[in-house]
């Protein structure tokens, strides 16, 4: 008979238990560097800043409107500017410890290869359930109020979480694979600009040009904004509303995978 005795226990939990401890570690000093940092702060500064930049000029004009509340109207780019920040700072995270040496510290240690990475998406998880709730504050503020019930409330903020978990993980393998803070910056700071910008976010479709109506309505951010206000509609959510942001959202795991696996492939070497 073989003897499971306490040391023999121990002996093989001690693996599992020593990995935990390392990933505990390693996501406390991830989430002590974010405080440090005041993105804590700043993921309430953003989309409040955003919401009041565009709420204040623009309320009058677009709530002349027939059926337009702006409020209402702006809460998805908002959240969605809200879920950005979080990505944005995953990006410059794992950047940071890419141009710091720290990744390759790490692979001198008794560590598996996926530790830190669990521990940057505890992290990252962490500032992007703070930024959902910060968004949330700053479009009560402008007057945003649910109007899908609670199951439509729960469903807008669900597409706001898996969205920012897959752009927080697209952004993580960017930084990996930009391998700088400055590279990285270059590599989200205009797509995301402009993408923000010429969107059904801040103004309707009609509003813009007939030239650049198509590229508006059709580009992933206009997608994710019809979608979650849907989610805040009365009516119910149909598939044919909610399929293209689940292709975009499916593009967008596809994208992560690759910059994850290339980027883990680079540290490594």
């Amino acid at each position: 008979m073989i003897d499971h005795g306490p040391e023999a226990i121990d002996d093989i939990a001690s693996p599992w238990l020593r990995t935990f401890r390392q990933w505990w570690t390693l996501t406390a000093r991830g989430l002590l560097k974010v405080l440090r940092n005041g993105e804590f702060l700043f993921a309430f500064i953003s989309p409040a800043f955003l919401a009041l930049c565009f709420f204040l000029p623009l309320r009058k004009i677009m709530d002349s409107m027939p059926g337009m509340d702006y409020g209402q109207f702006l809460m998805p780019i908002i959240i969605l500017q809200a879920v950005s920040f979080a990505a944005t700072s995953a990006a410059m995270r794992s950047a940071f410890d890419v141009s710091g040496g720290i990744n390759s510290r790490f692979r001198v240690l008794p560590m598996s290869g996926v530790v830190p990475f669990f521990a940057r998406l505890a992290t990252n998880v962490a500032l992007l359930v703070v930024s959902l709730i910060c968004g949330a504050v700053a479009v009560l503020i402008i007057g945003w109020r649910p109007n899908g019930g609670a199951s439509g409330t729960v469903l807008l903020f669900a597409i706001a979480l898996g969205i920012g978990l897959l752009l927080a993980l697209m952004s993580d393998g960017i930084g990996l694979v930009a391998g700088s803070p400055q590279a990285t910056s270059q590599m989200l700071g205009l797509p995301t600009m402009i993408l923000g910008m010429v969107s059904t976010g801040f103004v309707p479709e009609e509003r813009f040009p007939e030239w650049i109506r198509g590229f508006a309505r059709n580009q992933p951010i206009s997608q994710f904004v019809e979608a979650m206000r849907a989610a805040d509609s009365p009516g119910r959510v149909t598939w044919d509303v909610i399929q293209p942001t689940v292709w975009w959202c499916v593009g967008l795991a596809a994208v992560a995978g690759v910059l994850l696996v290339i980027g883990a492939r680079r540290v490594r070497v």
